[in-house]
């Protein structure tokens, strides 16, 4: 049993934009009640009851959410991933199209539950499409016609509504807007399409780097987005692009400075991404390299500000060192890291707004502390 690291959430960087699709809880719009004392008329209360009834029927439901306070599907996106179309395939003899890697686990169709006899290209409707993205949802704008003499001039002319994207019921910024499409596809399993747009976004965010140089921000946005294709390539069973990927983002992460909480995170999972992808392949002074590596970054994130989050970082980052010493017969080192481990976790008390890591502690713990008590079984065997 190991404790492996778990894909980023893409929203970890600053570039990704709080969820556009939570929306404000609606009044109540009951009316007044009359008073207690007051006595109920039985008709009125016959009448509330049939109301009642009837709301609790279960009403038809618009597959694009265009009946409900949800966010709605755009007429680009694929009912089945709700990313924007990518392969766009369209069902023979019914016609409703999706992209190709959703619509081929079905035997009938999603939308209106036909028999599909086969599945053909859809070329228009993704022309459709791309032509969306290259117009609307790229970094990378190209030239308007009369904007002006040269691209800095036609980037002046832009009014602060041209730099996002308007689309279904919500508004974000370009590269933001990509990454949800990618962050929606890759749950659901529709990796190639997060991989497109992934790599659109990552070529937009290079170009701007190459114009403005490597700024905070553009290299903290490179380095989420390439750590993003690599779990892409990682899900594929594509180790060697994912090592690519993640030293790759490792390499801009770690130009920033260090007192971003949220850079930091990032830094130390690519690390042990790359760690854990070389634990598997066998390399296992390399893998320890990587582990090492990251429990630094969090140790030092830990000495500026702490919380109960990064603690239990430190103790995972400390249970992978130890767990790879055990495998190169370092036992006495390996035996130390995870009493270090289980030391920090018995002084951390959680707050009453940080019980939702309880379950973590619990696991961590566990795991921490079955290490110990399998050496100490090991040494009574011989």
């Amino acid at each position: 049993m190991r404790i492996e690291e778990g894909v980023v959430d893409c929203g970890r960087k600053k570039m990704t934009p709080v969820c556009p699709f939570v929306k404000a809880a609606r009044p109540d719009d009951g009316s007044s009640r009359k008073p207690a004392s007051e006595p109920a008329c039985p008709v009125v209360n016959s009448n509330n009851k049939q109301q009642q009834q009837q709301q609790q029927k279960v009403e038809a439901k618009c597959p694009f959410g265009y009946d409900s306070q949800t966010f709605k599907l755009g007429p680009l996106s694929c009912m089945i991933c709700q990313a924007l179309l990518f392969q766009c395939s369209k069902c023979v003899p019914c016609s409703h199209s999706f992209c190709k890697a959703c619509v081929s686990r079905f035997k009938d169709c999603p939308l209106c539950g036909a028999d599909i006899e086969k599945i053909e290209d859809n070329e228009n409707l993704q022309s459709l499409v791309d032509r969306f993205i290259e117009g609307h949802a790229r970094i990378k704008r190209p030239h308007m016609d009369g904007g002006g003499e040269n691209e800095e001039e036609t980037e002046k002319v832009e009014t602060q509504n041209d730099k996002r994207v308007i689309y279904e019921d919500v508004s974000l910024e370009r590269g933001a807007f990509l990454v949800q499409q990618a962050m929606r596809a890759f749950r659901a399993q529709n990796i190639e399409s997060a991989k497109s747009r992934l790599s659109v976004c990552a070529e937009d965010i290079r170009d701007q780097l190459g114009k403005m140089g490597n700024t905070s921000e553009l290299c903290s946005q490179l380095g989420a987005v390439l750590g993003m294709l690599g779990d892409c390539c990682r899900a594929t069973g594509d180790a060697g692009a994912a090592v690519a990927y993640f030293e790759e983002s490792v390499e801009f992460l770690s130009k920033l400075p260090k007192d971003d909480l949220e850079i930091t995170h990032t830094l130390s999972v690519s690390l042990n991404k790359i760690g854990d992808l070389k634990y598997y392949d066998g390399d296992l002074e390399a893998a320890r390299s990587f582990y090492f590596r990251s429990l630094n970054v969090r140790r030092d994130a830990i000495k500026h500000d702490s919380n109960a989050s990064q603690i239990l970082d430190v103790a995972v980052s400390l249970a992978k060192v130890a767990d790879v010493d055990r495998n190169i017969r370092n036992e006495d080192v390996a035996v130390g890291g995870f009493q270090e481990a289980i030391k920090l976790l018995e002084s951390l008390t959680l707050k009453p707004e940080e019980a939702g890591l309880e379950p973590r502690l619990l696991s961590v713990r566990e795991f921490l502390k079955s290490q110990i008590t399998e050496k100490q079984a090991d040494d009574l065997t011989v």
